[in-house]
């Protein structure tokens, strides 16, 4: 099997595609590199051929070909459409500023959901308190929901906030819109800035089953916590996004 071209590519991709300049390479690996190559021709939603008609492409096992398949599919570039496999749209696009995801996915022209999962308030624990600006004990929301974009679900979202900085949270919230634009323009609470840090991490298989993936995909774990413009802790927040749906991006400055 020949591999592929590795000049000319992409400058974000992988030198050589990833292969060593001594050329050798599983067999699953070359053939993942043509598979690449294939996708940068069809277009979103388009079929890739079946297993068995690569493996002959390729001159392969089919079990090689079903290996290539599944790291494209962990990583976003393929998706699987009932008994067939499709090429997979770019990804969701997050950028790291304090804007709700809302405001984020609506940017690169898809449609923003929620689905509630649970709204509970209890006595805050110790670990938290500092976070939402309370004493240990006082009440505290928990604001849990499934992120949606186009009616896919694509992360889990799990918001902590002080029942004295919105106490018709119950009442007055929409559970599928944005919690910032609630305190904005329903509470007059605004925000200063956040802290976050993201890191990998495999769902749990609550998380799996609710985001609707296998336990074994690689997720984006973002904590962040948020201060209002008076700098009182507000929010404590952690999100779970599918890595092979989303990406973060930045702007960086000297």
């Amino acid at each position: 099997m020949d591999y592929p071209n590795t000049h000319h590519q992409d400058p974000g991709a992988p030198v050589r595609s990833g292969i060593p300049e001594h050329g050798r390479i599983p067999k699953y690996y070359a053939v993942k590199a043509h598979l690449a190559e294939l996708l940068g021709e069809l277009a979103e939603g388009e079929l890739l051929p079946t297993e068995r008609d690569l493996a002959v492409r390729y001159e392969v096992a089919r079990d090689t070909v079903r290996q290539a398949l599944r790291e494209l599919l962990l990583e976003g570039r393929v998706r699987r459409q009932g008994r067939g496999t499709v090429a997979a749209g770019p990804k969701l696009e997050q950028p790291l500023a304090l804007a709700s995801y809302t405001e984020g996915v609506r940017r690169q022209g898809r449609r923003p959901g929620r689905n509630l999962i649970g709204l509970e308030r209890f006595p805050c624990p110790a670990g938290l308190a500092p976070d939402v600006g309370v004493e240990p004990g006082a009440p505290v929301w928990h604001l849990e929901r499934v992120l949606l974009a186009d009616n896919e679900r694509v992360g889990l979202e799990s918001c902590y906030v002080a029942v004295d900085r919105v106490p018709r949270l119950d009442v007055d919230f929409e559970p599928d819109s944005s919690f910032y634009a609630y305190l904005s323009e329903e509470v007059g609470i605004g925000l200063g800035r956040a802290g976050e840090r993201i890191e990998t991490v495999l769902a749990t298989p609550r998380e799996a089953l609710l985001i609707g993936t296998p336990p074994a995909l690689p997720m984006l774990l973002m904590h962040r916590w948020t201060r209002d413009v008076t700098g009182r802790p507000l929010e404590r927040v952690r999100m779970l996004f599918r890595g092979d749906r989303f990406s973060f991006s930045t702007q960086l400055g000297s």
